[in-house]
């Protein structure tokens, strides 16, 4: 193989350190001054790894890009690639100066915007509470009141014919003694009911509290039974007894302290009322009765022979005229 023409000498031959030598020196070696030392020596600077021998000089190859730092494409070689830029140096990244409070809604963010509004969820937590109390307490209020009514209307109300009740002893009663002799005086229907007897209040006219008379006297064996305190002295006292029948005679039997009168309660249509108007059927009779001082016990009774179909109103006593 013929070597190229490579210049004057070779670079086998071109030895940087022959001026030191005495052969160097005979051959004309001198220190460097841009080449290996040697006369016409060959001084071309070409990249590490071009230079190809027995053949042409490749192309120098382009050095390969350096891998920019992230977010600055194409860095310049031999400059610090961060790993991380800050968000202040990103495209619409947050300014780096000093940031004012935001205004924003119920989510905190980094850029300024408040976070929830603890103070207006803790008030209207509290209202809710307290609507659901008030509520139930307005739900527990109203309840009340529907029992007590219901209360009212099963146990409360005067009964029609078709219901039965024994009075309550503590029951209130209207009657008045109008004579201003102080005796005493009740509604029939506060009475002890016996036999059947029992109250109602459809039969309009009654004047004892609520309306309310006793019914189902109308059979043998019915009674209402007064205890009447306070008689001052022993003696003869009227019993007067208020009624309604329906425009038909009708008696009953006074029983006092347990022995019957031989005179009976006269229950007489005294005002001629047309048969069967209940409504224009209330009057008023008297019988005399002997009352011990002190307490008695009066029963108005439909016995054997009475004629018992009457409602009972009020009762109450007086003294005998003339005593």
């Amino acid at each position: 193989m013929t070597p190229g023409n490579n210049g004057a000498s070779t670079p086998e031959d071109d030895d940087p350190f022959g001026y030191l030598y005495a052969d160097g020196q005979a051959n004309g070696a001198q220190p460097p001054s841009g080449g290996y030392g040697y006369p016409n020596s060959v001084n071309r600077v070409r990249p590490v790894g071009t230079r190809q021998y027995g053949g042409p000089a490749a192309a120098p190859q382009a050095a390969p890009p350096q891998q920019g730092a992230y977010g600055r494409p194409n860095a310049p070689y031999g400059t610090q690639a961060p790993h991380y830029a800050a968000p202040e140096t990103l495209p619409g990244g947050a300014p780096a100066g000093p940031q004012q409070p935001g205004h924003g809604g119920g989510r905190g963010s980094r850029g300024g915007r408040r976070g929830p509004n603890t103070k207006g969820l803790l008030i209207g937590a509290i209202a809710v509470v307290a609507a659901v109390v008030i509520g139930i307490g307005i739900a527990m209020t109203s309840s009340g009141s529907d029992d007590d009514k219901t209360g009212d209307r099963a146990g409360g109300a005067s009964p029609t014919t078709s219901q039965s009740s024994e009075p309550s002893p503590s029951a209130s009663s209207s009657a008045q003694n109008d004579s201003g002799s102080g005796l005493p005086a009740a509604d029939a229907g506060t009475l002890d009911l016996q036999g059947g007897a029992t109250t109602a209040s459809d039969v309009e006219g009654a004047k004892s509290a609520g309306g309310a008379y006793v019914t189902g006297f109308n059979a043998v064996g019915a009674k209402v039974t007064w205890n009447v305190d306070g008689i001052a002295d022993s003696g003869t006292y009227r019993l007067y007894v208020r009624y309604g029948i329906p425009g038909v005679d009708a008696d009953a039997t006074a029983v006092v302290n347990g022995k019957a009168n031989a005179q009976p309660i006269n229950m007489a249509n005294f005002g001629k009322m047309p048969e069967g108007d209940w409504e224009k059927g209330w009057q008023t009779t008297w019988v005399n009765v002997n009352l011990n001082k002190g307490t008695n016990v009066i029963e108005i009774a439909c016995n054997q022979g009475n004629q018992c179909n009457a409602v009972l109103d009020q009762v109450w006593l007086e003294p005998e005229k003339g005593q």
